[in-house]
C-alpha cells in the first residue's frame, strides 16, 4: 500500500546554492528595479512611474492641481507595488526646489523646507502636477520612442525608460543604495551640460579637459560656493568617483557675520544648534550672540555676533567651516544602469557619449515612427485620390454591389486599408474641394517624407537635428549657474590655545627652577613670595595663548603653554615636574612671544647666534638642543632683538671687559654653537675663571645703565664709542670699580 509520497517525490535542493541564487536575484532586483537610475532618463523606477502616472492623469503643467493622494494611489495601484509612504516621499523630493536643481513636480501646499525637508504635509493635504521641465521626459512618449513592458500584474504597460531630450541623469543627479553598490550623482547646470553634449557631437574625440571647458562642476540649487580645486574636480570627472566640497557664503554687516547661503541639503536649524553647542561648551569665547533672522524675503539669514571688532572674522569662520556643516563634502559616484542594462561607474565623457547614443536611438525611433505614419497616410491618400478620379464608378459599386469592398479592391487594385477609407467617406466630402485638399496634403507629406528619409539615412543630418533640439531645450529650460565655483583654502579649526583668552602674563623663573605666570605686565617679580632658599632669577612678558620657552644650562629648550602654568598667587611649581632636563642641568632663562620674534641665543663661553622663538619650541618632554655649549660654559638667558639692521649688541665679561658691535654681524641659525661674540681664552672658560656675564641689545638713542656694587655708570652712544669693535675681539676694560658687573639696564629715550 502506497503512502502517497511515491507519486509526488520531494525535490531536494542544496541550501547553499538556493540561498546564493535567492540573494543574487534579490540583489539584481534592488539594483535594477529600485535603487539605481537609468542613464537614459536619469530616473529610478519609482520616479519614472510617478511621472508616467501623472501624465496618464493629464496632470501636465497647464492642468489644474490634483490631490497628491490621487497620484500616489495610481502609482502604487497600477505600477509600483510598494509602500505609499516611500512613493510619496519620492514624489516630494521631485517637487522640492532645494532638493532638485530642476524640479519635476509642481507642488501646492506644504512640501517641506530647507530646514526640515521631511516636514511636508500628508498626501491627502497637498496638491501637485508636472512642471514644464517634465516635458523633456514625456513629450516623445507617444511617438514610438518607448519600449513598453508589463506592469507588476501584467494588466497594464509601463515605459521601461522615458525618452529624455536632455541628460537628466546629470541635471538632477540622484542618490541610491543597492546591494553591494551605491550611486551619488550631483546636480549640474543645464546650459553647461547642453554645451558639453554639442561639443561631443561636433568633436567626438573630445577628452575630459575639453568637456570641462563647458561643465565647470556641479551646480547645486543653492548659492553656496563650491570650493574644490580644479584638480580635484577633474579627477572626479575622469574617474567617476571622488568628492566635492561646498561652503556657506557670508558677509560682514556692521561688524556682524551674516550667513545668507548654506551648502546643499544643509539645515539652518542644525547649523544654529552646532554653533550654540560650541558656545555652551565655551569653545567659542569670541562669539557673544547668535540669531536666526530668516524670513520669507531672506530664506537664509543667520547672524553671528563677534565679541569685539578685534576678533579676526576670517579665522573665526575658518573654524566654523571646519567644525560645522557650514562646509560639507559630497561624495560622487557615477554609478548607473547603462544601455546594456548593467550597472557600472562611468567617467563624465563616457557617460555623455552613452547618453548621446541613447538620444540618437530615440530620435531615430521617433523619425521612423513619423515616417511610418506618413507612409500609411500617403497610402490612404492614394486610394482616396483614385476614388475621386473614378467617383461615378465608385458610387455605382457602393450602391449596387452586395460586397463593395471586394469589388473596389479588385477593380482599382486597392488594399483593404484603402478600400475601408473609401467606404468611410461622407457624402459631403465628395466635393471638388476635398480632392484639392487630398492633393495638397499628399504633396506636403511627400515633402516631409523626403526630409525624414534623408535625416534617417544621414548621420550628419541626424547629428545636426539633435544639436538643434538640445540648443532649443537649453534656451527654453536653461538658467544661470546657482552655485559659484571658487577655490578656497582648506578650513582649520581653532586649537585649544586659540580658544584661550589672550591676557597679558608675566612668566617668572626662580633660581631653583620653579615657575609661575602672573596676570599683567605691571607686576614686580622680585616682590613675589619665593620658597626658602630660592629667589628670583628672570622673567618674560607675553600673552596667555603663547608658549613659554625655558632654557637650561646645557642649552636645551623646553616649551610649555603659558596658560597651563600656575598663577602667581602661590610659589609656582618645579619645571622638573613637566620636563626632563639632563642630570645636573639647571634652568637659566625663559622667553615668551610670537614665533617670529628674534632672540640672541648665547653661552657664557662667548659664543652665540640669532634665532627665533618658533625655533625654540618643542613638544617633547626631553626638550630640544638649541645652543651647543663649550666645556665650562653655561647657556644664557636669550636676549630679544627688535631691529636686526640697526641695533647694537653689548657683551660684558665678569672681568669688566665690554665689546660692542652691530647685531647684524651675528648669523641667523635654528640651532648650534654660533660664532664668537667676545674673545675669551678657552682655558679660562674651562676653568670658569672668565665668562661672558651679560648681553644687552640697544639702539643708538638708548643709554646703558651699568651697576657694580654701589657704583653706577650711564653710558650713551658717544661714550660707548671706546668699546666699539669687530665681533670676536677681546673688548676694552670698563673704568675702575666695574671689574664685576652686577646688572646692565637699557634706558630707552623718552619720546617727546
Amino acid at each position: 500500500m502506497s503512502d502517497g509520497f511515491d507519486q509526488n517525490p520531494i525535490e531536494t535542493i542544496d541550501l547553499g546554492a538556493y540561498t546564493e541564487n535567492a540573494m543574487l536575484n534579490y540583489a539584481m532586483y534592488v539594483i535594477n528595479d529600485r535603487a539605481l537610475p537609468h542613464i537614459g532618463d536619469g530616473l529610478k523606477p519609482v520616479q519614472r512611474r510617478i511621472i508616467y502616472a501623472m501624465s496618464e492623469l493629464r496632470l501636465n503643467a497647464d492642468a489644474k492641481y490634483a490631490k497628491s493622494a490621487r497620484t500616489i494611489g495610481d502609482v502604487i495601484g497600477k505600477f509600483h507595488p510598494h509602500g505609499e509612504a516611500a512613493s510619496y516621499e519620492a514624489m516630494v523630493l521631485m517637487a522640492q526646489p532645494f532638493s532638485y536643481r530642476y524640479p519635476l513636480v509642481d507642488g501646492q501646499g506644504n512640501w517641506g523646507s530647507p530646514d526640515d525637508p521631511k516636514s511636508f504635509a500628508a498626501q491627502r493635504y497637498t496638491e501637485s502636477k508636472l512642471t514644464r521641465y517634465a516635458d523633456l521626459l514625456l513629450s516623445e512618449t507617444g511617438q514610438g520612442t518607448v519600449t513598453w513592458q508589463p506592469n507588476f500584474d501584467a494588466t497594464l504597460e509601463e515605459p521601461a525608460v522615458l525618452p529624455a531630450r536632455l541628460p537628466n541623469i546629470l541635471l538632477n543627479g540622484g542618490t541610491g543604495i543597492a546591494v553591494g553598490m551605491a550611486t551619488d550623482i550631483l546636480p549640474h547646470n543645464l546650459n553647461e551640460v547642453a554645451a558639453a553634449c554639442i561639443r561631443l557631437l561636433d568633436e567626438p574625440s573630445s577628452g575630459t579637459a575639453d568637456i570641462l571647458e563647458h561643465i565647470k562642476g556641479p551646480d547645486f540649487p543653492t548659492e553656496a560656493e563650491i570650493i574644490s580645486s580644479p584638480q580635484d574636480l577633474r579627477q572626479v570627472y575622469e574617474t567617476g568617483r571622488g568628492s566635492v566640497r561646498a561652503r556657506a557664503v557670508y558677509e560682514v554687516e556692521s561688524g556682524e557675520i551674516v550667513i545668507h547661503a548654506l551648502p546643499y541639503q544643509v539645515s539652518g536649524t542644525k547649523i544654529l544648534e552646532q554653533i550654540a553647542a560650541q558656545m555652551i561648551a565655551k569653545k567659542l569665547p569670541m562669539v557673544v550672540d547668535l540669531r536666526d533672522e530668516s524670513d520669507h524675503e531672506h530664506p537664509t539669514r543667520i547672524v553671528i555676533v563677534p565679541r569685539s571688532n578685534r576678533i579676526e572674522i576670517q579665522g573665526l569662520m575658518s573654524h566654523l567651516f571646519s567644525t560645522t556643516d557650514l562646509e560639507r563634502s559630497y561624495r560622487v559616484n557615477f554609478n548607473m544602469i547603462g544601455l546594456d542594462g548593467s550597472p557600472r561607474v562611468r567617467p563624465l565623457v563616457e557617460l555623455l557619449r552613452e547618453w548621446l547614443k541613447f538620444r540618437s536611438q530615440t530620435v531615430l525611433k521617433r523619425l521612423q515612427f513619423r515616417l511610418d505614419r506618413i507612409l500609411d497616410r500617403l497610402h490612404i491618400l492614394d486610394g482616396l485620390l483614385m476614388a475621386y478620379l473614378n467617383l461615378d464608378e465608385v458610387i455605382r459599386i457602393i450602391r449596387e454591389e452586395d460586397k463593395p469592398k471586394e469589388i473596389l479592391i479588385e477593380k482599382f487594385s486597392l488594399s483593404a486599408v484603402q478600400a475601408d477609407a473609401i467606404l468611410d467617406i461622407r457624402l459631403r466630402q465628395l466635393a471638388r474641394l476635398e480632392e484639392e485638399k487630398i492633393r495638397g496634403e499628399s504633396e506636403a507629406l511627400n515633402t516631409e517624407r523626403v526630409d525624414l528619409e534623408k535625416t534617417i539615412n544621414s548621420r550628419s543630418r541626424l547629428k545636426t537635428l539633435i544639436k538643434k533640439e538640445i540648443t532649443e531645450d537649453a534656451v527654453k529650460y536653461g538658467s544661470d549657474r546657482c552655485a559659484p565655483i571658487i577655490h578656497r583654502e582648506e578650513a582649520t579649526a581653532f586649537s585649544e590655545r586659540d580658544l584661550i583668552s589672550t591676557e597679558p602674563v608675566l612668566v617668572v623663573l626662580s633660581e631653583k627652577g620653579w615657575t609661575r605666570a602672573a596676570r599683567g605686565h605691571d607686576i614686580n617679580p622680585r616682590e613675589l613670595n619665593y620658597r626658602s632658599g630660592d629667589d628670583y632669577l628672570t622673567s618674560a612678558a607675553g600673552r596667555s595663548n603663547q608658549d613659554a620657552v625655558f632654557i637650561d644650562s646645557t642649552g636645551r629648550s623646553y616649551a610649555l603653554a603659558a596658560h597651563t602654568l600656575p598663577t602667581a598667587r602661590g610659589q609656582g611649581e618645579p619645571l622638573t615636574g613637566r620636563v626632563s632636563p639632563p642630570d645636573g642641568a639647571f634652568f637659566t632663562g625663559v622667553v615668551i612671544g610670537e614665533k617670529e620674534q628674534q632672540y640672541i641665543a648665547a653661552s657664557t663661553a662667548g659664543y652665540g647666534f640669532i634665532t627665533s622663538s618658533g625655533d625654540m619650541v618643542t613638544r617633547t618632554r626631553a626638550g630640544k638642543s638649541l645652543v651647543s655649549v663649550p666645556q665650562g660654559g653655561v647657556a644664557m638667558q636669550p636676549v630679544p632683538v627688535d631691529d636686526l639692521d640697526n641695533d647694537f649688541l653689548a657683551a660684558f665679561t665678569n672681568e669688566g671687559r665690554l665689546l660692542i658691535f652691530p647685531v647684524s654681524d651675528l648669523p641667523v641659525m635654528a640651532r648650534g654653537k654660533g660664532v664668537k661674540i667676545i674673545n675669551i681664552p678657552a682655558a679660562r672658560i674651562r676653568d670658569q675663571v672668565e665668562m661672558m656675564s651679560h648681553l644687552v641689545v640697544f639702539s643708538r638713542a638708548d643709554t646703558l645703565n651699568v651697576t657694580s656694587g654701589r657704583h653706577y655708570l650711564n653710558l650713551k652712544m658717544k661714550a660707548l664709542g671706546n668699546y666699539m669693535g669687530e665681533r670676536g675681539r677681546r673688548g676694552a676694560k670698563l673704568p675702575r670699580g666695574f671689574q664685576k658687573v652686577d646688572a646692565v639696564k637699557v634706558v630707552k629715550k623718552e619720546s617727546k
